[in-house]
């Protein structure tokens, strides 16, 4: 279990857990929060969220968190492992270590590579 604080407009940025479920439970404020489905569908399902909701995100999902409230805000997530690893979807696309090659980001983004560089030069 963890306790995630979000300023007046945070974020938890797109991420996932390839090992466990996660249920937020939220404790105070207002938070968006959505996962988007497997492919080829790829739907974003989404909620906005208040003191007492709980959302569930499968397994293995792109899910994110975002303070809409107009005050700072206080979730408990559980997760269902001891480890269950995590995937900031920014980062590990854009900041791997080498670098994923520009042409291969530039052609899946269907994006110019100077595009790329300079989202890579921010990780």
């Amino acid at each position: 279990m963890a306790r995630v604080d979000y300023a007046r407009g945070g974020i938890n940025p797109p991420h996932t857990h390839p090992r466990a479920t996660e249920i937020l439970t939220v404790i105070k404020g207002t938070l968006e929060v959505g996962f988007v489905t497997s492919n080829p569908e790829n739907r974003l399902v989404s909620k906005v969220l208040r003191k007492g909701d709980v959302f569930v995100f499968p397994i293995g999902l792109v899910h994110f968190q975002r303070n809409t409230g107009h005050r700072n805000a206080v979730a408990i997530a559980a997760l269902s492992s001891q480890n269950p690893g995590v995937i900031t979807v920014a980062n590990a696309v854009f900041g791997s270590k080498p670098d994923i090659p520009t042409d291969v980001l530039a052609k899946a983004f269907q994006v110019d590579r100077s595009v790329v560089q300079k989202l890579q030069a921010k990780f």
